[in-house]
C-alpha cells in the first residue's frame, strides 16, 4: 500500500507539537491574549483558581475610576485615612488617621507602591466601608464575566474567599483598556515621589520591556509571585498573566518571554491549535494551590519578597502543559532560543523618567505644590532620625508571629506578607509618625545614664563604670522598641 508523502508543512506542525513536553517546574498559571479581540494565544492552567494577592487592586482601581468617569466622585475628591486604613499591613504609605489625600494621589500610591492603606482609603471613600466596597467589586466582577473571582477586601491581603484565575485577570485587564482609556495612564506610571522618597513601579517591565504599558504585581506566600502585564508593538497589544512564579524577577521574565513569543509568532498562526477567546475558557472546579511552603517555608533561605532574584535563567525556559486541555503553541524548542534576552533586559536599569509627585492634602499646583512637597518632606525627617539602626530588624521578627496568627484562621489567610514588602517596608515606616514616641523613650532612657556617674565623682574606678551602666539603659530601651514593632509598619503583608 502506497501512502502519500507528508508535506513539509505537516512535518513541521507535528514536530512543533511533539516538543511541547508536558512538564511543569512548579504550580504556575500562564495566559497570553490579544487585548482587542480576547483571542487566546496560550493558556496553561489559566482557569485554575488562584489567590490574587495585590492583583485585587486592579479591580479597586477599576471600580474607583468608573465612579470618577460616571461623575460620582472626582480625582480631586478628598478622602480621609481612617484608623482601619492606617492599621493595614505593609506595603503602605503609613499616614496617620485623619490625613487627607485626593482620589488621584491615592490611586497613584496604590498602583505604583501597592499601598494597602490607600486601597482601604479608596474603598471606604467609594463604598462606605471595606465590606460595602467588596460588594461593589463582586458585582462588577460578575458583570464583566469574571465567574471565578470573589473579593473580600480591596487590597488582596489574605482572606477567606479572595480568589481569582488567570482567565479572570485577563478579562479585567481588557475591561480597563476598553472602558477606561482616558485613565489608563494610572497602570503604567514608572515611579512616584513622596517627599524625598522615590518608589519605582514593582512591575519590572515598565521602563525596561519595549512597549510595556500595564498593569500590576501581587504576592502573598500562598499565591507566589503574580503579574498581569501588557505591551503594545506595531499597533498590536497583548496581555500576559503569570500566577505562581518563584520570585519577583522570575514573574517578570516569564511575562517578557510570553509577550516576546506572542509578538514573534503572529506569522505561525497555522501551527496554533485554536483556543478560542478568553471568555470561553472553561473554569476548573478546584481549590487554589497553596504555595506557602515553596515561597515562605523553612527551606527558603531568606524572607520571600519582590526583590528576590535567586532563580536562574534556565528555569525560566522550562515548558509547561496546557491546563485547559489544549497544547501550547509555544514549543520548548522556541523557548530555548530566547531565555537570555528577557533576563538581560530586566538586569538593566529602568529608562530614565521624572517621578510623578504625590502628596497629602487637596489638589495643588505651582508654588502650592512645591510647598506641599516640602511639608511632606519635613514630616519624614524625625521618623528617619528616630528609627536609626532599629529599622534593619523590621522585616524579620514579626514574620513568625504574624504568620502564626494568620495560620490559625485558614489556609488562604496563612500569609501575612504583602506585595512588594522589602522595597516598600522601609519607606512606609519613614512616612509613619509613630516613631516620635519611640524617640521619646530613647531620650528618657538616656537621662538616667547621664545622671548616674554624677553620684560618684571622687573614685577613678567608678568613673569607668558609668559608661557600662549607660550602655545598659540603651539596650533596655531598645528591647521595648522591638516589642512594639508589630504595631508600626514592621508587619509583613501580602
Amino acid at each position: 500500500m502506497h501512502l502519500p508523502r507528508p508535506s513539509l508543512k505537516w512535518i513541521l506542525a507535528v514536530a512543533m507539537l511533539a516538543v511541547a513536553a508536558p512538564q511543569m517546574a512548579q504550580a504556575e498559571a500562564l495566559l497570553v491574549v490579544e487585548a482587542d479581540s480576547g483571542k487566546v494565544l496560550q493558556a496553561d492552567n489559566a482557569t485554575m483558581p488562584w489567590y490574587p494577592a495585590s492583583l485585587s487592586k486592579m479591580m479597586t482601581a477599576y471600580v474607583t475610576l468608573k465612579a470618577v468617569k460616571d461623575g460620582r466622585v472626582s480625582l480631586d475628591t478628598l478622602l480621609t485615612v481612617s484608623p482601619t486604613a492606617a492599621s493595614q499591613s505593609p506595603s503602605k504609605m503609613g499616614f496617620r488617621p485623619g490625613t487627607q489625600v485626593t482620589v488621584d494621589n491615592a490611586l497613584k500610591m496604590m498602583l505604583v507602591k501597592s499601598a494597602n492603606d490607600m486601597a482601604v482609603v479608596l474603598a471606604e471613600g467609594i463604598g462606605g466601608s471595606i465590606d460595602g466596597f467588596a460588594g461593589i467589586m463582586n458585582q462588577t466582577a460578575q458583570k464583566l464575566g469574571m465567574t471565578q473571582t470573589s473579593y473580600v477586601n480591596p487590597n488582596g491581603l489574605p482572606a477567606d474567599g479572595q480568589i481569582t484565575s488567570a482567565r479572570d485577570m485577563a478579562i479585567l485587564a481588557r475591561a480597563i483598556i476598553r472602558d477606561l482609556p482616558e485613565y489608563e495612564y494610572f497602570v503604567h506610571i514608572p515611579s512616584i515621589r513622596f517627599g524625598r522618597r522615590i518608589t519605582q513601579n514593582f512591575n519590572k517591565l515598565i521602563g525596561r520591556y519595549p512597549g510595556a504599558d500595564g498593569f500590576k504585581t501581587g504576592f502573598i506566600c500562598a499565591s507566589g509571585y503574580n503579574l498581569v502585564a501588557s505591551a503594545t508593538r506595531d499597533g498590536k497589544r497583548l496581555i500576559a498573566v503569570v500566577l505562581g512564579a518563584s520570585s519577583g524577577r522570575m514573574r517578570a521574565i516569564r511575562a517578557a518571554q510570553l509577550l516576546d513569543r506572542g509578538f514573534a509568532n503572529n506569522g505561525l498562526a497555522w501551527l496554533r491549535p485554536s483556543l478560542g477567546t478568553v471568555d470561553n475558557l472553561v473554569p476548573i472546579d478546584s481549590t487554589p494551590p497553596n504555595l506557602r511552603e515553596e515561597m515562605c517555608g523553612p527551606k527558603h533561605k531568606r524572607p520571600a519578597s519582590d526583590e528576590d532574584a535567586e532563580d536562574t535563567i534556565a528555569s525560566a525556559g522550562s515548558s509547561s502543559t496546557n491546563g485547559d486541555g489544549g497544547v501550547s503553541f509555544f514549543a520548548s524548542g522556541l523557548q530555548a532560543a530566547m531565555p537570555a534576552k528577557p533576563a538581560d533586559m530586566l538586569a538593566q536599569p529602568a529608562a530614565a523618567s521624572e517621578p510623578v509627585v504625590v502628596y497629602t492634602g487637596p489638589t495643588k499646583t505651582g508654588a502650592a505644590l512645591i510647598a506641599a512637597v516640602e511639608a511632606d518632606t519635613e514630616k519624614m525627617q524625625p521618623v528617619k532620625r528616630a528609627k536609626g539602626k532599629h529599622s534593619r530588624v523590621a522585616g524579620k521578627k514579626p514574620d513568625a508571629a504574624d504568620d502564626a496568627k494568620a495560620d490559625t484562621k485558614s489556609a488562604s489567610k496563612s500569609d501575612s506578607k504583602s506585595d512588594s514588602k522589602p522595597a516598600a517596608a522601609k519607606p512606609a515606616r519613614h512616612a509613619n509618625a509613630k516613631p516620635d514616641a519611640a524617640a521619646a523613650k530613647t531620650a528618657a532612657a538616656d537621662k538616667p545614664a547621664a545622671a548616674k556617674p554624677a553620684g560618684k565623682p571622687a573614685a577613678a574606678k567608678p568613673a569607668a563604670k558609668p559608661k557600662t551602666s549607660a550602655d545598659k539603659p540603651k539596650t533596655a530601651a531598645d528591647k521595648p522598641k522591638a516589642a512594639d514593632k508589630p504595631k508600626a509598619d514592621a508587619k509583613p503583608a501580602g
